[in-house]
């Protein structure tokens, strides 16, 4: 990848990039635990694009080629990464948008909507939990690939983020080894911050639930999940919209603790029936 545009934002800078047409709605992805933007693949986010929107993918901190949080640094919160995306839509003159947020990604899209109500349009939760002891826990198998030690060597980081892929994907997605070892490599060859990744899973493991919390949500929201998801079991997704008015559940058969390709059309779909709630209701 060639060099991407920075933003400064709530301190610290932020990569991005976005796709489409900068006259359009915008929308914002924000990615999981020790992600990068380029998880966001570039096809969906085309897709998306095509729907009308001006998408957005960015480097959370502690991620990608974003700011590293210096090890001696205070802890950080999942309510610090919510401000640091409001303020890379400051940084791009961004008013409000559409949040779309995976996994962790989907802990501070809720945020987002939470602390700084006025700057969403929709809000979009996938693979993605309500946080603290309104959680439900991952199974025995989701928390192993949490807390496997980090490997020394290249070969070694690909190898076991295989392994993790591996067992994330639901049976209703065959694994794709060539596929799957070429994203991989992509990102451990961008960027590798393991330090990074325990840094926002202290963040995760010191938030607070938020059922409650979310009754306040007055935009349109989608809550998107799998059945088969071992790091983020699906009656998380079931609480977070309950806990939402007029929340929309897609749950899918057979998906695990990922977006496969499969689900795309659906899935793009569905945020853009979202967005359309939202222009009727202004």
């Amino acid at each position: 990848m060639g060099p991407m545009p920075r933003a400064k934002s709530n301190g610290i800078e932020l990569e991005y990039e976005t796709f489409g047409d900068e006259t359009r709605t915008p929308l914002l992805l924000i990615g999981g635990l020790g992600t990068q933007m380029i998880s966001w693949d570039e096809e969906f986010c085309q897709l998306l694009a095509s729907r009308g929107f001006r998408v957005v993918r960015f480097d959370n901190r502690d991620a990608g080629l974003s700011t590293w949080i210096e090890s001696n640094a205070p802890p950080y919160t999942l309510d610090d990464m919510a401000a640091d995306a409001v303020g890379l839509l400051d940084a791009l003159e961004i008013r409000s948008a559409h949040i779309v947020g995976a996994s962790m990604g989907g802990f501070i899209a809720q945020l987002i909507v939470l602390n700084h109500p006025d700057r969403v349009l929709t809000l979009t939760s996938m693979i993605s939990g309500p946080n603290g002891e309104d959680g439900v826990r991952p199974t025995p198998e989701g928390t192993a690939l949490l807390l496997m030690p980090a490997p020394q060597t290249r070969e070694e980081r690909i190898d076991q983020n295989l392994t993790a892929k591996r067992l994330l994907l639901g049976p209703a997605d065959p694994f794709d080894d060539a596929y799957e070892r070429a994203k991989i490599a992509r990102a451990v060859d961008r960027a590798y911050n393991p330090a990074g990744f325990m840094r926002q899973l202290q963040a995760i493991a010191a938030a607070p639930g938020r059922l409650k919390r979310l009754s306040a949500v007055r935009v349109p929201a989608l809550v998107v999940h799998g059945d088969a998801d071992i790091l983020v079991p699906v009656d998380n997704g079931r609480r977070v919209a309950a806990a939402i008015p007029g929340a929309r559940m897609l749950e899918i058969k057979g998906m695990g603790h990922d977006i496969p390709k499969r689900v795309w059309p659906e899935v793009i779909d569905a945020i853009a029936e979202l967005a359309h709630q939202s222009t009727v209701k202004c």
